[in-house]
């Protein structure tokens, strides 16, 4: 629309209309608040400034990328590549435990019949072929063969079986582990064995308490997927992310833990939540946002209302307005607190088959695994005791098989982060690609990157602090339960409700529903309050059978 069109001389034009919720942008929170409200009867305007949805969650064919994203690489030489939209590269690969409680809310609400689960498999470790801190002699190079020098994978155990089926472990070590697990099942009940040690580093807890051997600690690392160095990773924020693993284990079959929403991770959640709030009566307009701060106005002595104006030239009105720190930079988020973490999408010429074992009966295939490269281990001749590589937080990659609709068959799609820390860069992700390629080699002609993209999201790390409940059991409460006043953003304007900063966490945000249930009850209390019908609070997120919501709208059709 030109900037010399009347906006009411469009018959599809918004301009003066009255709206109950205005909401930006179309990330995974975005999306689930439009979902709950679109079932209150209330009139939802859903804006994203961008024309796709997803946000910072979103997913991209290879064209896409190639148009919206700078650091693109395309490997050399034959690529290899498939068609464009053979590929769903998603930005958020992030890892989704079977008791998350993103989960439940996806089955009350019916959104789980409009998506796909693949299991997420095995953990691995990598372990350097030295384990010395002295380098080896240019003699030592020439005679040790290339296999020889290579480094190794170790599988982490998750569950008793596996610990009974490790044969690389002793009998102290076995018994070790077992104690450990025991304790991990009830961590919560025994405070006066880890509170002491709440923010001491989880090594220093493994060894003093469990007289774990310092090679035990890796794995124990992995499954706590921090991305920050050991040293800094305290007891307090551990024990909660291995207890969850652990109790996730087996939820839904044996063998597995978690699970990758397939064609595009946490974009196709967001993309679903889209589709059916469109069908509860949500209104959705891509490439628009609102252009200027709301405004308080007051509409003939009724509900406050705000003046929002949109970029395309409309002016609205409407109760009240759900945006995050992406979309208003006047947050409050102090920047102080803010960290970067580098992320590469590679996909290679391999189905990489041995990172996807069955490991027990029953299971589905695996469609995903996580490599863990702990700190120290990039260093060429092993983990040196004082040396720049102990500086190196760890690197994880979430590996994607063909399984989850992200590439074609016979490639997979690597998933590479690492804090961005002094001495840190992309060729640190480069090298970690290169040394997994290099200890897996099985295919004949050659492992090698056929495409490669680089970014960089800027968020903030998980913490013990910020966690609105750290890991359930079944008779457990949800984190419905966690002070509200911990998840919003604090805002000076009346009716605004603003989501924090995104984290940066590698496994799905805990707190996410969590948010989207405070902004509902926020909206539905105040409406109650002022002459509306109390809302029903155990109504949330648990909505009437609907055949056309098991449906949905046609993919085709875009909502303007």
């Amino acid at each position: 629309m030109s900037s010399t069109t009347e906006p009411d001389a469009d018959p599809n034009s918004i301009h003066n209309t009255t709206w109950d919720v205005v909401i930006r942008g179309t990330g995974v929170q975005q999306s689930l608040v439009a979902l709950a409200l679109s079932r209150t009867k209330k009139k939802i305007l859903h804006v994203d400034r961008n024309d796709y949805y997803g946000g910072p969650d979103a997913a991209f064919s290879l064209q896409e990328a190639a148009s919206l994203m700078k650091n693109v690489n395309e490997g050399s030489g034959e690529s290899g590549l498939s068609f464009s939209r053979a590929y769903s590269l998603t930005l958020s690969p992030q890892i989704l435990y079977t008791r998350s409680d993103l989960l439940g809310v996806l089955v009350s609400s019916g959104v789980y019949r409009q998506l796909e689960f693949q299991a997420m498999g095995s953990w691995w470790v990598y372990e350097t072929a030295r384990n010395t801190s002295e380098a080896p002699s240019e003699e030592e190079k020439v005679a040790a063969p290339t296999d020889q020098r290579r480094g190794s994978l170790s599988r982490v155990p998750s569950s008793r079986e596996d610990v009974f089926a490790d044969s690389s472990l002793d009998l102290k070590a076995r018994r070790s582990l077992m104690s450990l697990m025991k304790f991990m099942a009830t961590y919560e009940d025994q405070p006066e064995r880890w509170e002491s040690h709440a923010a001491t580093p989880f090594s220093d807890f493994l060894s003093s308490q469990f007289g774990l051997a310092p090679d035990l600690h890796a794995p124990l690392h992995a499954i706590c997927m921090s991305s920050q160095l050991p040293r800094n990773t305290t007891t307090a924020f551990a024990l909660p992310r291995i207890a969850r693993h652990l109790r996730s284990t087996g939820v839904f079959g044996p063998g597995f833990g978690a699970v990758i929403p397939k064609w595009g991770g946490a974009a196709e959640i967001a993309q679903v939540a889209c589709r059916a709030g469109a069908v509860g009566g949500a209104v959705y307009m891509l490439g628009n946002d609102v252009d200027r701060p709301a405004e308080n106005i007051d509409d003939e002595g009724s509900a406050r209302m705000l003046g929002v104006h949109l970029r395309n030239g409309e002016s609205i009105k409407t109760r009240w307005v759900v945006e995050s720190t992406a979309e208003e930079p006047r947050s409050r988020s102090p920047t102080s607190s803010k960290a970067q973490m580098l992320h590469s999408i590679s996909v290679v010429n391999s189905a990489l088959t041995s990172l996807f074992p069955v490991v027990a009966e029953g299971p589905p295939k695996p469609a995903g695994a996580v490599v863990v490269f702990p700190s120290g281990s990039l260093h060429p001749q092993g983990p040196p005791d004082n040396g720049k590589a102990d500086d190196i937080p760890p690197v994880h990659i979430i590996v994607h098989s063909s399984e989850t609709g992200e590439c074609p068959a016979g490639q997979c799609v690597l998933y590479a982060s690492v804090l961005a820390t002094q001495g840190v860069d992309y060729e640190t992700l480069d090298l970690t690609i290169e040394r997994l390629l290099e200890t897996i080699d099985e295919n004949p002609e050659g492992l090698r990157v056929l495409y490669r993209l680089r970014y960089t999201r800027t968020g903030l790390l998980p913490s013990e602090e910020h966690r609105a409940h750290p890991a359930t059991t079944d008779s457990e409460e949800s984190s419905s339960t966690t002070n509200p006043g911990t998840l919003l953003e604090t805002t000076d304007e009346d009716h605004i409700l603003r989501f924090p900063t995104p984290s940066l966490d590698l496994v799905s945000d805990e707190n996410i529903v969590a948010r989207v249930k405070t902004v509902w009850e926020q909206i539905m209390r105040e409406d109650g309050d002022a002459g509306g019908s109390p809302p029903d609070l155990e109504s949330f997120m648990n909505f009437r059978e609907r055949e056309e919501d098991a449906a949905g709208p046609n993919d085709d059709d875009d909502d303007e």
